[in-house]
């Protein structure tokens, strides 16, 4: 490096450049203006402190820090995330960061959101009821966008022999769901359009699977189920619908997030739902391939998870006035008939970010 000349060297080599080119004094004033420009430069980019001064700095910094890990948690039965993870959009996403994508699968919307609770997961996708009760219990959560699903997709189902024919005769009897699911919201809803109290059925709180069961071994006499397990029970068992959701839930979806995450990784999340926006649109336009994917980790025929693909919609949509006013109503539903401790406000906790469209 220049800087390693020592000053008396450099003075003795000047000297004797100006004894050679004496008589060219215009000249040699111009060459030697040249080489300090030159040392002053070169001896500038060398300095260790040029690089701390921050004036030469000109790339954007990369909104994803090397080594970043993103924790995604997702259900079989939830598309999009679903896909997400098998189509690996995450990953190439964040490939060249040098960022990695975890996942880790939930058999409910309840667990899923204590696991954010515990800090083991940054992002997830559930349904209208859990984020509500996750608020509830002080559970640091955000809403960043939502999914319009459909209310043709979840419905309360009995076996195909049984004499219950509307939801008026389910009180007294006994009614399998998941707690705190977009399914036990419309339980709700449908019980009290018929007239009869929350505290007038048996609830047996049990996850899908646990649920089936019992729906097919006559242990309970009525279960409030989503799609695709609502498609797979009507294709197996015959069961018949007595009330799906229209006019009773708008059985939405929601994109959560912990609260740090948000905070802290705002550009992180924006790429997320980028790519869930992606695989969105994908989903909307391919039933058939979806239930292809779906169908080996499900253990559901593709043709039956065909139909419950082509019955609800998709989009990776902003929370608007509208959709919060519903989901307050859902939380105060809850808090009347004291599945809540509390009375909650949901735009306390709604992401105040941009959803790109």
């Amino acid at each position: 490096m220049f800087t390693k000349f020592s000053s008396s060297r450099f003075l003795g080599m000047a000297f004797a450049f100006l004894q050679k080119f004496k008589q060219q004094r215009i000249h040699t004033f111009s060459l030697l203006f040249a080489l300090g420009l030159s040392l002053t430069l070169a001896i500038s980019a060398c300095s260790p402190s040029a690089s701390n001064n921050g004036t030469t700095q000109t790339a954007s910094p990369n909104p994803v820090a090397s080594g970043t890990t993103i924790r995604i948690g997702y259900q079989k039965a939830s598309t999009v995330l679903y896909a997400l993870k098998a189509r690996e959009e995450l990953e190439k996403a964040f490939a060249t960061s040098g960022s990695s994508v975890t996942w880790s699968e939930f058999p409910a919307g309840p667990p899923m959101l204590e696991a954010l609770n515990a800090g083991s997961i940054d992002f997830g996708y559930t349904g209208e009821s859990p984020p509500i009760f996750a608020q509830a219990g002080g559970i640091p959560l955000v809403y960043v966008a939502y999914d319009p699903w459909s209310p043709k997709a979840e419905a309360i189902v009995v076996p195909k022999d049984s004499p219950i024919k509307s939801v008026a005769e389910l009180k007294g009897k006994k009614v399998a769901f998941a707690k705190g699911s977009n399914a036990n919201y419309l339980l709700v809803k449908a019980l009290e359009k018929a007239g009869i109290q929350y505290s007038d059925i048996q609830p047996a709180t049990l996850p899908p699977a646990d649920a089936r069961a019992a729906f097919e071994g006559k242990k309970v006499d009525a279960w409030a189920i989503w799609d695709p397990y609502l498609a797979a029970a009507e294709a197996a068992t015959g069961a018949h619908i007595l009330a799906d959701a229209t006019e009773l839930a708008p059985n939405r979806g929601y994109y959560l997030a912990a609260k740090s995450f948000v905070d802290a990784k705002p550009d992180v999340l924006k790429i997320v739902l980028d790519r869930v926006k992606k695989v969105s649109d994908w989903a909307k336009n391919n039933p058939s391939e979806v239930a292809k994917l779906l169908s080996p980790a499900l253990g559901i025929d593709a043709p039956v998870l065909e139909i419950a693909e082509k019955r609800r919609e998709y989009d990776v949509l902003p929370l608007t006035d509208e959709v919060i006013t519903k989901q307050q109503e859902i939380a105060d539903t809850f808090y009347k008939i004291k599945l809540i401790p509390k009375e909650i406000k949901v735009k306390e906790i709604v992401w105040q970010g941009k959803v790109n469209n």
